[in-house]
C-alpha cells in the first residue's frame, strides 16, 4: 500500500513577520530549516520514491532539507506551479494582524480560511482547489497507484485544498482546518486518491498563530 506524505514548508522570513505571502517568494528562516529536519525525522521509517514541490523557494528549500536529512537527494523530484500557495493578491506583503485590526475578525477569517471568499487580484481557496486537484488526479495519483510512496512539499492553502479532497471535507467545514509550518500528514489512499488511513506525525503548537 503506497503512502502520500504532505509537508507544509518550514517557517519563512515573511511568516515570522506575520506577512501574507501567497505567490511572493521569501526564503526559509533558520527555524524553518529546523522544522524541515524535524519533519524528516518523523517520516524516516517511510521509503520515499518520488517528490513533488511548488516552484517557490520556501517549499523547495524544505524539500531539499528533508531529502538531505533522509539521504535521498537523488529521488525523482517534480517542481510544478500547480502546487503553489494561494495567490493573496492585494493582501500579499501586508501584516495579517494589522489587517485583522483594520477589517475585523469576521472579514479577516473569511479572507484567511474561507472557501470562496474573493481577495482583490488574488485567488479563493476554491480557485486553488480547481487548479490543484486535477493535477493531483492526473499526475500524482498515477504514482500512488503504481505503489510509489510520494512526498509533497508545499504551502498551507495548497495542503488545505488537497486535504479537502482527500478527506472529503465539506465547504462549510474547511475554515476550521489549519496546518502549521513543518507539519506532516501521512495518508494511505484508494485508487481515486481518497483517504483510507491518516496519521499526523508532526504537530506545530503555534499553527494559526503565524
Amino acid at each position: 500500500m503506497s503512502k502520500l506524505i504532505l509537508v507544509r514548508h518550514g517557517i519563512s522570513t515573511w511568516n515570522k513577520k506575520g506577512w501574507w505571502t501567497g505567490w511572493k517568494d521569501p526564503e526559509l528562516a533558520s527555524e524553518g530549516y529546523e522544522e524541515a529536519r524535524n519533519a524528516a525525522q518523523e517520516i524516516k521509517d517511510v521509503k520515499i520514491d518520488k517528490a513533488y514541490t511548488a516552484d517557490l523557494k520556501r517549499t523547495i528549500q524544505t524539500l531539499d532539507e528533508i531529502k538531505k536529512e533522509l539521504k535521498i537527494k537523488d529521488i525523482p523530484t517534480i517542481v510544478d506551479w500547480h502546487l503553489r500557495e494561494r495567490n493573496y493578491g492585494d493582501l500579499a506583503g501586508k501584516n495579517k494582524w494589522e489587517v485583522k485590526k483594520q477589517y475585523g475578525e469576521k472579514q479577516f477569517m473569511k479572507w484567511r480560511r474561507g472557501w470562496d471568499e474573493p481577495i482583490p487580484n488574488g485567488e479563493t481557496l476554491k480557485d486553488v482547489y480547481e487548479r490543484l486537484i486535477p493535477y493531483y488526479l492526473n499526475t500524482i495519483l498515477s504514482d500512488l497507484n503504481a505503489n510509489k510512496n510520494v512526498i509533497i512539499s508545499t504551502s498551507g492553502n495548497s495542503l488545505r485544498a488537497l486535504v479537502k479532497y482527500i478527506e472529503n471535507v465539506p465547504n462549510e467545514q474547511i475554515a476550521k482546518l489549519a496546518i502549521g509550518t513543518g507539519e506532516v500528514y501521512v495518508y494511505e489512499t484508494d485508487k481515486n486518491g481518497k483517504m483510507k488511513s491518516k496519521e499526523i506525525r508532526a504537530i506545530n503548537p503555534k499553527k494559526g498563530k503565524v
